[in-house]
């Protein structure tokens, strides 16, 4: 009985030491090369015409920006209301602010910093671009700027995008737009607006 007994603290010893770990597994690493396929790459692409679970993307101007022919959408895939422009002024600040400034002028903590100067969105240029521009800077980077595709939700990409929209209608409105209850409410020159203003 006592054979028995150190025979199996034993076996469970060893056991324990036995380290099959799935660490020690053969598998591929990401962007590993592979011999054992012919293109000799370790990760494979998707099939064509995979779909993930949950993600068919078949609304093109929202998930891209663009229409059937490739242009960029000049108008909004998603319906735009106050909820909308404060999602996109929350989204605006926490990932377009820092470089291009909270009312979008391009004067960003960033640049006060010494990093690279964005355009104004105040520009006759960005005024003019239509919407679906903006969703393929967002989504796929400008010049110095990076892609936010991983960091922004579609969705959010177009509330950012609305907001930039209310941004520059309110820095480049012609006063007599307004209607005469608006314009008692603008600053005189030289004057702030003041809470109750706002």
């Amino acid at each position: 009985m006592k054979r028995v007994a150190i025979l199996i603290a034993v076996s469970g010893f060893l056991a324990g030491c036995a380290r099959l770990d799935m660490q020690d597994q053969p598998k591929y690493k990401p962007q590993r090369p592979s011999d054992f396929f012919a293109d000799g790459r370790s990760g494979r692409p998707e099939l064509e015409g995979t779909i993930p679970r949950g993600d068919l993307e078949d609304d093109t101007a929202f998930y891209t920006g663009k229409d059937e022919k490739g242009a960029d959408v000049e108008a909004f895939p998603i319906a735009i209301d106050k909820a909308v422009l404060l999602r996109g002024q929350q989204r605006f600040d926490i990932y377009c602010a820092p470089c291009h400034g909270r009312i979008g002028n391009g004067l960003g903590m960033i640049v006060r910093r010494g990093f690279k100067q964005p355009p104004s969105y105040h520009i006759e240029r960005l005024r003019t671009a239509p919407v679906g521009h903006y969703f393929e800077v967002v989504t796929n980077g400008y010049g110095a700027m990076l892609n936010y595709a991983s960091q922004i939700q579609v969705r959010d990409r177009w509330a950012i995008i609305a907001y930039i929209r209310a941004l520059q209608l309110s820095q480049n409105v012609n006063a007599n737009d307004l209607s005469a209850d608006a314009r008692t409410r603008l600053p005189q020159a030289g004057q702030t607006l003041n809470e109750e203003q706002k």
